[in-house]
């Protein structure tokens, strides 16, 4: 039977014992809201793991104040169900003052490019709040392991940097992103479109497979790969393009030429959703 906590106190007593049988522990932090691609990540924790320890916590840091903080969706009831459907042991539920007690002035930065390019562009100080909730949750559950969706390709790349930077001793564990039937990938933003803006949507995952035909094709001059693929996603009305980059997948610093492994990211308002998608393009691959 699944154990639901709500205090860094309580779940550290309960993973203690745990920890001293030798069983390893895999961590899956989310925001809630469940969809088969957070289940993915809980499967897979499940499958390496012995004890699997979910967080739900929608961290205000990560949040603009003009985002969507308020509105973000939320579904405790549906989210226990699944999650110990997936069989997960530990569901870790704290409130906003446990996380962020009064008096608390400790946030963790990761510094540079990736961090303040794609996403970082247009959100300033939400990889600031990414890293420090990250942070602070695997220092708690102190797991072997804990995944993270490949959708959110820069957040990985943060979240990697921040635990080699300062030694943390955790395995950061990428899954591949879970795609909709037709193609969009799975985001609990997705809950914010309408029928006509979810169908403008499905634009930004046939980008994507457009830029593997592309290069199929033969281009590998990335300035025109970006130029057609920004031209293909204006053309739908719905969509407004925040960005499209074609860049390393490591430094996510842009690239000239296509080689090797790239990635092509993608970010877009459609209607009250923010969405973001990403691909790698393995030059001789698909």
């Amino acid at each position: 039977m699944m154990l639901e906590i709500n205090t860094v106190k309580e779940l550290r007593e309960a993973i203690g014992p745990e920890k001293a049988k030798g069983k390893k522990i895999g961590f899956v932090p989310t925001m809630g809201y469940f969809h088969e691609g957070h289940l993915a990540l809980m499967r897979e924790a499940k499958n390496r793991a012995g004890i699997v320890v979910v967080s739900i916590f929608v961290n205000p840091t990560q949040f603009g104040p003009n985002e969507d903080l308020d509105k973000y969706p939320r579904d405790l009831e549906r989210d226990r169900g699944l999650a110990e459907g997936a069989g997960v042991d530990i569901l870790f539920v704290p409130s906003a003052a446990e996380m962020y007690p009064d008096g608390y002035a400790t946030y963790v930065e990761v510094a540079g490019d990736i961090a303040d390019v794609l996403c970082g562009r247009s959100r300033p100080g939400h990889f600031r709040g990414v890293a420090t909730i990250v942070a602070k949750l695997l220092n708690i559950v102190m797991p072997d392991a804990a995944f993270f969706g490949e959708k959110d390709w820069q957040q990985l790349v943060v979240i990697k940097r921040m635990v080699h930077d300062i030694n943390m001793d955790v395995e950061i564990v990428g899954i591949p992103t879970v795609r909709e039937a037709d193609g969009l990938a799975m985001s609990s933003r997705n809950a914010y479109l309408n029928p006509k803006e979810r169908e403008a949507a499905l634009i930004l995952s046939r980008a994507l497979r457009l830029a593997h035909d592309i290069v199929k094709g033969g281009e590998r001059d990335a300035a025109r790969l970006s130029k057609a693929l920004q031209g293909y996603i204006r053309a739908e009305k719905h969509v407004e393009l925040e960005y499209l980059e074609v860049c390393d997948p490591e430094s996510l610093a842009p690239v000239d030429k296509i080689a090797a492994d790239t990635l092509v990211a993608v970010a877009a308002k459609i209607g009250k959703a923010r969405l973001i998608d990403n691909t790698i393009i393995h030059v001789g691959g698909s």
